[in-house]
Protein backbone atom coordinates (compact mmCIF):
# COMPACT_ATOMS: atom_id res chain seq x y z
CA UNK A 1 0.00 0.00 0.00
CA UNK A 2 1.54 3.26 -1.33
CA UNK A 3 1.40 6.80 1.03
CA UNK A 4 -1.06 8.18 -1.57
CA UNK A 5 -3.31 4.95 -1.33
CA UNK A 6 -6.27 5.63 1.88
CA UNK A 7 -5.76 2.72 4.33
CA UNK A 8 -8.42 0.97 5.66
CA UNK A 9 -9.26 3.34 8.43
CA UNK A 10 -9.35 6.15 5.79
CA UNK A 11 -11.35 4.25 3.71
CA UNK A 12 -14.18 3.70 6.48
CA UNK A 13 -14.14 7.37 7.35
CA UNK A 14 -14.63 8.66 3.87
CA UNK A 15 -17.70 5.97 2.77
CA UNK A 16 -19.26 6.73 6.17
CA UNK A 17 -18.66 10.52 5.26
CA UNK A 18 -19.84 9.74 1.53
CA UNK A 19 -23.02 8.64 2.66
CA UNK A 20 -24.69 12.28 2.67
CA UNK A 21 -27.32 13.71 1.43
CA UNK A 22 -28.21 15.74 -1.84
CA UNK A 23 -26.94 19.58 -1.68
CA UNK A 24 -27.96 22.81 -3.85
CA UNK A 25 -24.81 23.00 -6.57
CA UNK A 26 -21.74 24.06 -5.47
CA UNK A 27 -18.90 25.34 -6.86
CA UNK A 28 -16.18 22.52 -7.40
CA UNK A 29 -13.27 23.14 -5.20
CA UNK A 30 -9.63 21.04 -5.10
CA UNK A 31 -8.88 19.14 -1.70
CA UNK A 32 -6.70 22.32 -0.65
CA UNK A 33 -9.11 24.89 -1.27
CA UNK A 34 -11.98 22.79 0.83
CA UNK A 35 -9.56 22.28 3.54
CA UNK A 36 -8.81 26.10 3.59
CA UNK A 37 -13.03 26.77 3.61
CA UNK A 38 -13.21 23.87 5.97
CA UNK A 39 -10.80 25.52 8.11
CA UNK A 40 -12.37 28.82 7.86
CA UNK A 41 -16.21 27.93 8.73
CA UNK A 42 -15.40 25.30 11.00
CA UNK A 43 -12.18 26.23 13.13
CA UNK A 44 -13.17 24.42 16.21
CA UNK A 45 -12.88 21.02 14.56
CA UNK A 46 -10.78 21.75 11.64
CA UNK A 47 -8.34 24.34 12.94
CA UNK A 48 -5.19 23.89 15.30
CA UNK A 49 -4.37 19.83 16.24
CA UNK A 50 -5.82 17.36 14.14
CA UNK A 51 -9.17 15.50 15.47
CA UNK A 52 -10.55 12.40 14.40
CA UNK A 53 -13.83 13.39 12.69
CA UNK A 54 -17.33 12.47 14.30
CA UNK A 55 -19.15 9.35 11.92
CA UNK A 56 -20.59 10.96 8.40
CA UNK A 57 -19.69 14.28 9.52
CA UNK A 58 -20.38 15.40 5.92
CA UNK A 59 -23.95 15.30 6.33
CA UNK A 60 -23.27 18.25 8.66
CA UNK A 61 -21.26 20.14 6.75
CA UNK A 62 -23.82 20.32 3.69
CA UNK A 63 -26.58 21.12 6.85
CA UNK A 64 -24.65 23.83 7.71
CA UNK A 65 -22.85 25.16 4.60
CA UNK A 66 -25.21 24.37 2.16
CA UNK A 67 -24.38 25.01 -1.51
CA UNK A 68 -20.44 25.56 -0.26
CA UNK A 69 -19.19 22.23 -1.08
CA UNK A 70 -19.65 19.36 -3.60
CA UNK A 71 -20.01 15.81 -2.31
CA UNK A 72 -16.72 15.04 -4.66
CA UNK A 73 -15.11 17.91 -3.01
CA UNK A 74 -15.52 16.58 0.39
CA UNK A 75 -15.17 13.32 -0.49
CA UNK A 76 -11.87 13.79 -1.94
CA UNK A 77 -10.61 15.96 1.20
CA UNK A 78 -11.91 13.51 3.23
CA UNK A 79 -9.62 10.87 1.54
CA UNK A 80 -6.65 12.76 1.85
CA UNK A 81 -7.38 14.27 4.91
CA UNK A 82 -7.92 10.53 7.21
CA UNK A 83 -5.30 9.29 5.20
CA UNK A 84 -2.77 11.47 6.61
CA UNK A 85 -0.24 10.23 9.09
CA UNK A 86 -1.31 12.84 11.48
CA UNK A 87 -5.02 11.87 11.40
CA UNK A 88 -4.05 7.98 12.18
CA UNK A 89 -2.04 9.17 15.09
CA UNK A 90 -4.80 11.42 16.19
CA UNK A 91 -7.05 8.33 15.81
CA UNK A 92 -4.78 6.00 18.14
CA UNK A 93 -4.46 8.21 20.79
CA UNK A 94 -8.21 9.88 21.50
CA UNK A 95 -10.78 8.00 23.17
CA UNK A 96 -13.64 10.08 21.08
CA UNK A 97 -14.68 11.78 17.73
CA UNK A 98 -15.15 15.31 17.55
CA UNK A 99 -18.15 17.29 15.75
CA UNK A 100 -18.26 20.79 14.22
CA UNK A 101 -18.04 22.35 17.45
CA UNK A 102 -14.94 20.19 18.87
CA UNK A 103 -17.08 18.79 20.81
CA UNK A 104 -16.80 14.71 21.64
CA UNK A 105 -18.84 12.98 19.33
CA UNK A 106 -19.12 9.35 19.65
CA UNK A 107 -16.25 6.63 20.98
CA UNK A 108 -13.43 5.12 18.70
CA UNK A 109 -13.67 1.40 18.32
CA UNK A 110 -11.18 -0.46 19.00
CA UNK A 111 -11.05 -1.43 15.81
CA UNK A 112 -10.95 1.87 14.23
CA UNK A 113 -8.13 2.17 16.93
CA UNK A 114 -5.68 -0.95 15.93
CA UNK A 115 -6.26 0.01 12.26
CA UNK A 116 -4.84 3.09 12.96
CA UNK A 117 -1.84 1.40 14.74
CA UNK A 118 -1.20 -1.45 12.25
CA UNK A 119 -1.66 1.20 9.38
CA UNK A 120 1.09 3.49 11.47
CA UNK A 121 3.34 0.50 12.23
CA UNK A 122 3.61 -0.68 8.15
CA UNK A 123 4.16 3.05 7.43
CA UNK A 124 7.04 3.41 9.94
CA UNK A 125 8.28 -0.41 8.68
CA UNK A 126 8.47 1.18 4.91
CA UNK A 127 10.19 4.18 5.90
CA UNK A 128 13.23 2.54 7.64
CA UNK A 129 13.41 0.27 4.56
CA UNK A 130 13.86 3.62 2.49
CA UNK A 131 16.38 4.83 4.84
CA UNK A 132 18.01 1.56 4.83
CA UNK A 133 18.23 1.29 0.91
CA UNK A 134 19.24 4.98 0.61
CA UNK A 135 22.16 4.57 3.12
CA UNK A 136 23.18 1.10 0.80
CA UNK A 137 22.97 3.04 -2.01
CA UNK A 138 25.09 6.22 -0.47
CA UNK A 139 27.36 3.32 1.14
CA UNK A 140 27.58 1.94 -2.72
CA UNK A 141 28.06 5.59 -4.84
CA UNK A 142 31.13 6.15 -2.29
CA UNK A 143 32.54 3.11 -3.09
CA UNK A 144 32.11 3.52 -6.94
CA UNK A 145 33.81 6.80 -6.64
CA UNK A 146 37.07 5.20 -4.33
CA UNK A 147 37.33 2.88 -6.81
CA UNK A 148 37.16 5.08 -9.94
CA UNK A 149 39.83 7.20 -8.35
CA UNK A 150 42.38 5.25 -8.17
CA UNK A 151 41.41 2.73 -10.84
CA UNK A 152 44.04 2.66 -14.26
CA UNK A 153 41.16 1.37 -16.57
CA UNK A 154 39.45 3.10 -19.15
CA UNK A 155 35.91 4.20 -18.65
CA UNK A 156 34.08 1.73 -20.57
CA UNK A 157 36.44 -1.45 -18.79
CA UNK A 158 35.36 0.33 -15.35
CA UNK A 159 31.85 0.44 -16.57
CA UNK A 160 31.46 -2.94 -17.48
CA UNK A 161 33.65 -4.44 -14.44
CA UNK A 162 31.05 -2.67 -12.10
CA UNK A 163 28.08 -3.57 -14.20
CA UNK A 164 27.55 0.56 -14.46
CA UNK A 165 25.92 2.05 -17.73
CA UNK A 166 28.42 4.13 -19.44
CA UNK A 167 26.11 7.02 -19.65
CA UNK A 168 25.05 6.95 -15.65
CA UNK A 169 28.68 6.94 -14.50
CA UNK A 170 29.14 10.48 -14.55
CA UNK A 171 25.85 11.33 -13.08
CA UNK A 172 26.62 8.59 -10.34
CA UNK A 173 30.06 9.86 -9.67
CA UNK A 174 28.78 13.75 -9.57
CA UNK A 175 26.21 12.39 -6.74
CA UNK A 176 28.86 10.69 -5.06
CA UNK A 177 31.38 13.88 -4.72
CA UNK A 178 28.33 15.95 -3.55
CA UNK A 179 27.87 13.64 -0.79
CA UNK A 180 31.39 12.98 0.25
CA UNK A 181 31.39 16.86 0.58
CA UNK A 182 28.28 16.80 2.60
CA UNK A 183 30.11 14.50 5.04
CA UNK A 184 32.66 16.70 5.36
CA UNK A 185 31.17 19.59 6.01
CA UNK A 186 29.19 17.52 8.94
CA UNK A 187 31.54 15.83 10.09
CA UNK A 188 33.20 16.60 14.01
CA UNK A 189 36.21 18.55 13.94
CA UNK A 190 39.38 16.31 14.67
CA UNK A 191 40.38 16.59 18.44
CA UNK A 192 43.38 18.66 19.10
CA UNK A 193 46.07 16.82 20.16
CA UNK A 194 46.97 18.03 24.62
CA UNK A 195 50.31 18.90 24.94
CA UNK A 196 52.51 16.64 27.46
CA UNK A 197 53.24 17.39 30.57
CA UNK A 198 55.73 15.64 32.69
CA UNK A 199 54.18 14.23 35.52
CA UNK A 200 55.63 15.60 38.95
CA UNK A 201 57.62 13.55 41.30
CA UNK A 202 56.45 13.85 44.84
CA UNK A 203 58.08 16.56 46.79
CA UNK A 204 58.99 18.36 44.13
CA UNK A 205 58.51 22.69 43.92
CA UNK A 206 55.29 22.65 43.34
CA UNK A 207 53.67 19.75 45.33
CA UNK A 208 53.57 21.71 48.56
CA UNK A 209 55.22 19.06 50.66
CA UNK A 210 58.85 19.90 52.32
CA UNK A 211 61.84 19.19 49.99
CA UNK A 212 63.61 15.62 51.22
CA UNK A 213 66.97 16.58 52.59
CA UNK A 214 69.98 14.88 51.19
CA UNK A 215 71.98 12.14 53.44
Amino acid sequence: MSETTPPPLAAADANANAAAAPTPAATPLNPADCAQQLKQRFPALFGGAVKPLKLRIQIDIQERAPGVFTKQALSAFFRRHTGSTSYLIAVSKAAHRFDLEGQASGAISDEHRQVALDELARRRANQESRRELEEQQRRNRAGLLHDFQTTTLTKANFCALKGVPLDELDGLLEIARGEAQERARHAPPPRQAQPFERPRRPGGPNSGAPPRRPR
